[in-house]
């Protein structure tokens, strides 16, 4: 096989915000990314894949603020916890960073000289709304109300999630703080404008150019026939972020460091190994840029970024590959149901995370198609194919070399046909996973398994085992060695997906890592392996079923999706209108809460006794643990769901469920009534 010339190239993913856990859906970007990267450096090319907690924003500063700590050690706290899950998903930066990093910081800052320097900056006296409660300026999304144009209600500021409009925040009708709920007043402020309403030009031909793919560059299309507005990067104190040069108060919008956290995150790791940095990020670079980003954060990557890249002297990403949202089960994630699942939820119960990774890869064909995680076929297609066809090639075979020759392989003088096949597939699988489309190259694969199989199947080293004759003896020592190149091959192939599995095989093999040069190799004779040892286990459907079942459990404790770059699924439900009698056949009441405690062997649930005026109290498992210290609970009076069915969790039998708010801000946030509510009052 020819190897091409190396290359070198930098990959990123987006930055997880430092707001919540990672769960299934961003895993999504973060497993196509690596599988991809690893594959690039099996090609020997030199690749660098960094990446970064994204650290900045008013969420960072309330979140700590509520949990009585800096934001600098919620935002290290959280950084660890993500790089571990990442870690034990099999991703494997070279560098994973955050942007609260000094190397962010100055380059935001000289970035922003820069384009102030040509003219791209401009400052603006704008009319925004203001907190009165909590003193002050209010993010777009931090302020919601009903659409100016489709008049759906609770939408953000900046854009409606219904019908897709965007619009400045005070058109709004009816807006409210998101933070206090109280009714947010106008008030004068200076900001500061990145000139994107004059990037109109270079923007069209840019989007395309090819770096987009086709539908991420219609979308772009009607961005602009909507016409660019200048970009506000500017936000009041107080913010935790990094304050704009010369402005004190004024601080950059969290959108405008975020990104520049890519270079920030290679610069630190430019330190760290003495690479040349401006060999990467000059304009005029030979080297490769690619970004994997969710198809939400399209517009900022491929609008506001480039356009920052071009007016600042610096070079604009080779290409941007952008994906859709994960559904499960075909709907969004759900808590109700315990498919809003988190990566360490997944760890706990399912263990093993290449079974993910592999299913994903199934499902992955390069385009922003949003994927589904059937939890049934995902337990069928890991059996199927990872067990019943590629390990089923190994575990037939290798036992009889261990036990009569040796552990030592014998190799036919003329290549099987079968074992040809598989080599020349080498190329088309290759094509495949360069487009990203992982989901032929492992429909590819499994062909060739089946074609393995057929192969061991025809010679029945089972039948020949139990024939006497050195020809019989041959023939079964030439039939499994070559069934063992084959696994070789495959085993090769399925390594950016399957990285642990395929460092196991090479060690049963006793051969050295696998890249892709050498499919042109193969085993030889009186070549020793190890003897052979159960590689995978079948997936067993009651480890989906015990982890939906936590998930359940943990209702409401479950972290809430990070949304302003992190590749998500919404979370809301759809709006659905009930009557009058639907919503009565629920019984609110209000509850004391005479009792609250920690729950031996729960990570998440507080064990409440609440009077709600009956004879005995009722014992609640909410999950809440995260957001309060039991002894502050005491004595406050909250909302309980009286009539909810009994269910008997592991803990205990939990008698109702009392009401919690959250979403990406934080939370939860247990509901509580006003002066006068009494224990046993019916909420109308």
């Amino acid at each position: 096989m020819t190897q091409k010339s190396a290359r070198k190239i930098l990959v990123t993913s987006a930055l997880p915000y430092a707001n919540g856990s990672i769960h299934l859906g961003h895993l999504v970007e973060y497993i196509q990314t690596d599988i991809w990267v690893r594959f690039q450096k099996m090609q020997g090319h030199t690749v660098h894949y960094v990446c970064a907690d994204d650290t900045h924003g008013t969420p960072i500063m309330l979140r700590a603020e509520k949990e009585g700590i800096t934001p600098e050690a919620l935002i290290e706290r959280v950084q660890k916890e993500h790089y571990a899950d990442f870690s034990d998903f099999l991703v494997e930066f070279d560098n994973y960073y955050s942007t609260n990093s000094e190397e962010n910081r100055e380059l935001s800052s000289n970035i922003y000289k820069v384009l102030k320097a040509n003219s791209k900056i401009a400052v603006k006296t704008i009319e925004q709304y203001f907190d009165p409660v909590k003193e002050m300026f209010l993010p777009d999304r931090f302020i919601k109300g009903e659409c100016p144009k489709c008049h759906a209600k609770d939408q953000y500021g900046d854009s409606c999630e219904v019908c897709g409009s965007t619009y400045s925040p005070t058109e709004l009708i009816n807006p409210y703080s998101a933070v206090s709920g109280a009714a947010p007043v106008r008030k004068e402020t200076e900001h500061y404008f990145f000139k994107l309403s004059e990037c109109g030009d270079f923007l069209k031909e840019w989007t395309r150019s090819g770096t987009l793919q086709p539908e991420a560059a219609n979308k772009m299309s009607e961005w602009f026939e909507s016409g660019l507005s200048d970009w506000d990067i500017s936000r009041d104190a107080p913010y935790f972020g990094f304050e704009i040069p010369d402005a004190p108060g004024k601080y950059f919008y969290v959108w405008l460091d975020a990104p520049i956290g890519y270079m920030a995150s290679f610069k630190n790791l430019c330190s760290k190994i003495g690479l040349d940095f401006d060999e990467y990020w000059k304009k005029d670079s030979t080297t490769e840029l690619y970004h994997f980003i969710g198809k939400d954060i399209l517009y900022f990557h491929a609008l506001f970024w480039p356009s920052t890249l071009e007016y600042s002297g610096h070079r604009k990403p080779t290409k941007i590959f952008a994906h859709g949202f994960l559904t499960v089960n075909g709907e969004k994630m759900s808590k109700s149901r315990g498919t809003f699942i988190t990566a360490r939820s997944y760890l706990e119960h399912v263990k093993n995370p290449e079974y993910l990774r592999y299913y994903y890869a199934a499902k992955l064909n390069g385009s922003m198609e949003d994927i589904d995680l059937n939890l049934e076929d995902f337990v069928a297609r890991v059996n199927s194919d990872l067990v019943g066809k590629y390990i089923n090639i190994a575990s037939r075979t290798a036992g009889f070399i261990a036990k009569r020759f040796d552990n030592k392989l014998q190799m036919s003088a003329t290549q099987p046909s079968a074992v040809t096949e598989i080599k020349n597939a080498a190329k088309l699988v290759s094509e495949y996973y360069v487009a990203r489309d992982y989901s032929r190259a492992l429909r590819e694969i499994m062909r060739l398994a089946d074609l393995a199989n057929a192969d061991v199947a025809a010679a029945a080293p089972w039948v020949q085992a139990k024939q006497t004759g050195d020809a019989a003896q041959q023939g079964l020592h030439l039939d499994c060695s070559s069934a063992l190149e084959m696994f070789r091959l495959l085993t090769l192939y399925l390594k950016p997906i399957l990285p642990t599995l395929a460092s196991n095989v090479e060690k049963f093999l006793n051969i050295g890592p696998l890249s892709w040069e050498n499919v042109s190799d193969s085993l030889t004779t009186g070549h020793q392996i190890q003897s052979y040892e159960h590689l995978v286990t079948r997936l067993d459907p009651k480890w989906i079923d015990a982890m939906t079942e936590a998930n359940k459990e943990n209702l409401l404790a479950t972290a809430s999706p990070a949304t302003q770059n992190s590749p998500v699924v919404a979370t809301l439900p759809e709006a659905e209108y009930i009557s009058i009698d639907d919503f009565t056949k629920v019984d609110l009441r209000i509850a004391k809460i005479v009792n609250a405690e920690h729950v031996e062997g729960a990570e998440k649930l507080l064990k409440l006794t609440l009077d709600i005026g009956e004879e005995n109290p009722r014992q609640v498992f909410a999950g809440i643990k995260s957001a309060y210290d039991p002894a502050t609970l005491v004595g406050r009076l909250t909302v309980m769901v009286a009539n909810l069915a009994p269910r008997k969790m592991k803990f205990g039998m939990s008698e109702g469920m009392v009401l919690a708010a959250s979403d990406e801000r934080g939370g939860p946030f247990i509901l509580s009534p006003d002066e006068g509510s009494q224990p046993g009052m019916r909420v109308k």
